[in-house]
């Protein structure tokens, strides 16, 4: 499945790891202004960096529900955000 089609999504290819890590914080913000529930991180398969970054991000956002590197293309990972973002 091509969520890139599906889901609003940041393309994170050739950025260091600090643009890396506060793009992806403003897109979370984004996507939950936007009332978007589910959204797609591109970060490549490269050396795994971007991925670390972004996913050590998704990891102490509250607000994220799940995430999880999609099955087919491993150099994605779709974003879940809770219904109740004040739980």
């Amino acid at each position: 499945m091509h969520y890139d089609k599906i889901y609003p999504t940041l393309d994170l290819h050739g950025e260091y790891q600090i643009s890396a890590k506060i793009l992806t914080e403003e897109f979370v913000n984004d996507n939950i202004f936007l009332n978007k529930k589910k959204f797609c991180i591109i970060h490549g398969i490269g050396g795994d960096v971007l991925r670390k970054v972004v996913h050590e991000v998704l990891k102490k956002d509250k607000r994220v529900k799940n995430f999880h590197i999609d099955y087919f293309n491993p150099g994605c990972t779709i974003v879940e955000i809770k219904e109740n973002i004040n739980e």
